[in-house]
């Protein structure tokens, strides 16, 4: 596999955080990175330590203050040696391959095709200055079967190889599809099942735009406010409801490195029974005990912060209960109808509410409710399906193996049920029928036949009738 050294500083970097106002496209210390090891593993790291040293397991180690500075995106190989240097791995272009006469039918599987021993190959891994390069053509000029393959089985051949043997990774770029494949493949049960398709498409539904203000219930790892925030560019306000009574722990957020002064302007939280109309919450006193003397400093102090926290509290669940929050994003292991009722009354007009579930029934219920509700606008009852594809020159395929589902979404819209309100087309039909009845009384009073098309002085009077019936129903709306 070749190999160039490139000098980092001299690479333009695109920003890949848009909800950062620093340079999110270099990698920081006490940032989280994303690493994709040759197999296709990937894993997640913290950058605590400039001298400390990032175990990858048989793919190597390597220095982890030598990515500081250094964009997100790259590839690097893990330099022969104890030193843990690493350098820039170039991408490899794509290339077509030239179809040959060979064919993989006098291939015979034997135990005497590889003679290389797996002590043979220990040995050479083992051997200082010797690169992953050497051992993999150590391999191929062994392979007694290697001539007979196909260009095609000599390519995947050289892959395998490589995901086995070469030491190196890719420091993944921290997008929210990567963010939402790596924690989908990692643990799929903590984001509830939701795949990055099925993330697009519930921020699709929401239709998350900065300044926007959306409540979260978000019980899947913090996958659902990751997204939203990264939608909003830095600008809005979101509200989480959890069970906490403490400011919950999102682990999926923090791998977008959002500054900590950011996320606590953009991000407040209250619990289920903070959200309740009837709940009292007890306002501490900052006076002393008994009128008498404060102690200490320490005591002023902590009765202040305590008065702080319950003043800003009562400011929170205020900014709550005056509505006109602009979305609803829902993944919840609690009744999705429930919790939609629950927040409904502080939704603004037009507000989009969604709902994810890995469960198929559980939105069925929530579903029927809603369409039998006319303040739901449109309710819908979809589930995301993916199909990837290898995207080759003469091999473009669809991938094997593939995810059985995303989960389920229930979208709808918030409208006010008004039963005065009339729709422009509904008046239109309203007029148009009330002429047709004042003609109706006009002809059968003359006792001429309302279809037919001769106009007579008493016309006038219908028409008069019809235009006094049009006011009405202006005046009405």
């Amino acid at each position: 596999m070749s190999t160039t050294e490139q000098d980092l500083s001299c690479n333009p970097a695109l920003p890949t955080n848009p909800i950062s106002s620093v340079d999110a496209s270099r990698i920081k210390l006490n940032d989280y990175i994303i690493l994709q090891l040759p197999s296709g593993e990937l894993r997640s790291f913290i950058i605590k330590e400039p001298t400390g040293s990032l175990q990858l397991g048989k793919f190597g180690s390597f220095i982890q203050g030598q990515l500081l500075g250094h964009p997100f995106g790259h590839s690097y190989e893990i330099l022969p040696g104890n030193e843990g240097k690493i350098r820039v791995q170039m991408p490899e272009g794509m290339r077509e391959l030239e179809d040959t006469s060979a064919t993989n039918e006098l291939i015979n599987d034997g135990d005497f095709v590889q003679p290389l021993t797996f002590e043979e190959i220990e040995a050479l891994k083992n051997t200082p200055g010797v690169h992953s390069s050497e051992i993999i053509r150590a391999q191929i000029e062994k392979n007694s079967n290697y001539s007979l393959k196909t260009e095609y089985s000599k390519d995947k051949y050289k892959k395998r190889k490589e995901a086995k043997y070469f030491q190196g990774f890719k420091v993944v770029q921290p997008t929210m599809f990567n963010i939402c494949d790596y924690w989908f493949n990692r643990d799929p049960q903590r984001v509830k099942n939701i795949r990055p398709d099925t993330l697009s498409q519930m921020m699709t539904h929401v239709g998350a735009q900065p300044g926007g203000r959306y409540i979260v219930v978000d019980d899947a790892g913090g996958l659902l406010l990751a997204a939203l925030l990264d939608r909003l560019g830095g600008k809005g306000r979101v509200l989480t409801i959890t069970d906490s009574e403490s400011p919950p722990t999102f682990p999926v957020v923090n791998l977008l490195n959002i500054p900590t002064k950011l996320y606590e302007e953009m991000v407040v939280s209250l619990n289920w029974a903070q959200v309740d109309a009837n709940y009292t919450p007890v306002e501490p006193s900052a006076d002393p005990p008994e009128g008498g003397p404060y102690r200490s400093d320490k005591q002023r102090i902590r009765l202040e912060k305590r008065r702080a926290t319950s003043q800003a509290l009562q400011a929170l669940r205020q900014e709550y209960f005056d509505g006109e929050w602009n979305g609803l994003l829902v993944a919840s292991d609690y009744d999705p109808f429930t919790v939609i009722e629950k927040v409904f009354p502080y939704l603004a007009g037009s507000s989009s509410i969604v709902v994810h579930s890995p469960y198929l029934q559980v939105l069925v219920d929530a579903y029927q409710k809603m369409k039998k509700e006319p303040k739901y606008l449109g309710p819908s009852l979809t589930e995301s399906w993916l199909r990837q594809y290898q995207v080759l020159p003469g091999r473009t395929h669809p991938v094997m193996n593939a995810s059985g589902s995303g989960g389920y979404v229930l979208n709808a819209i918030k409208v006010f049920d008004d039963s005065d309100a009339n729709s422009i087309v509904a008046a239109k039909y309203e007029l148009r029928r009330r002429k047709k009845e004042a003609a109706r009384r006009v002809a059968s009073s003359l006792d001429v036949d309302p279809k037919t098309e001769v106009h007579n002085h008493q016309s006038g009077e219908a028409d008069r009738d019809s235009e006094d019936i049009t006011g009405d129903i202006v005046r009405s709306q």
